[in-house]
């Protein structure tokens, strides 16, 4: 009953609550392996994550071939800032099941934190050679293609993503519309990136950085009274964005 309701709690966000009902499941089986993982999780979750290891470390001397749990152990010393000793963790759940998904999509994004994008890419590619139908996974192609200035190939990979996202009838991501309109200003197609800033506007319309980013098309063509009122509507909603400050300052020096 109290596991039963440490999940129900932990399903709905309620970490801290959820956190003391694992602890207390734990009182009756210590070395319960998927009460570790779940603790361990809830903790991870509340950013206490040196107590979360403790958890994955304790549940993994007890399955030490149990893939999920190493890859848990990687996201929370991601988290805790030891990039390193992530991807170690990674290559032992790697190595306990090379065709894992949730294993090769973290190890992408480890890889991708130390600035290795060509093995991050190598990770996403191998996902998509298992299941070509993930558009988180192309979303996070078109980032490393853009972090190596392949904007050509990005760009192929965020309309594959977005496609994908149509097709499924899934919630549209304002970020790929975001980062599809930043590769085609890395094109110089302003007038297209304008056109993506405002599909990610239309599904986020409070995000000052996207508005930013649309003011920076407008200003490259030359429509520097609509640029200025990207940036007047940006710093409105967040006035201690200062780029939006100083491009706003340059657009009123140009009309």
């Amino acid at each position: 009953m109290v596991t039963k309701r440490a999940d129900i709690l932990f399903d709905v966000g309620k970490f801290e609550d959820s956190v003391l009902c694992y602890t207390a499941a734990l009182r009756f089986d210590p070395d319960d392996i998927y009460l570790l993982n779940r603790k361990g999780d809830n903790l991870s979750r509340l950013g206490r994550f040196q107590e979360a290891l403790e958890c994955y470390d304790k549940a993994l001397k007890n399955d030490p071939e149990n893939e999920y749990i190493w890859n848990n152990k990687a996201i929370a010393l991601l988290n805790s800032n030891k990039p390193d000793e992530a991807l170690e963790a990674s290559d032992t759940a790697l190595n306990l099941n090379p065709e894992n998904e949730v294993v090769l999509y973290w190890r992408g994004f480890i890889l991708e934190m130390l600035g290795r994008y060509k093995q991050a890419l190598a990770c996403y590619d191998k996902l998509l050679e298992i299941n070509p139908d993930d558009p988180d996974v192309w979303n996070a192609r078109g980032n490393i293609l853009t972090e190596m200035d392949r904007s050509e190939e990005a760009l192929k990979s965020y309309d594959k993503s977005l496609e994908l996202c149509l097709d499924e009838a899934m919630e549209m991501d304002p970020s790929t519309w975001n980062r599809k309109g930043n590769a085609l200003m890395e094109l110089s197609r302003f007038d297209e990136a304008v056109n993506c800033y405002d599909e990610a506007l239309a599904l986020d319309p409070e995000n000052d950085v996207i508005l930013s980013n649309k003011g920076v098309a407008l200003i490259e063509l030359g429509r520097f009274e609509e640029a200025m009122e990207a940036f007047k509507k940006a710093l409105m909603i967040n006035p201690s964005n200062e780029d939006a400050r100083i491009l706003r300052d340059e657009c009123l020096e140009n009309l």
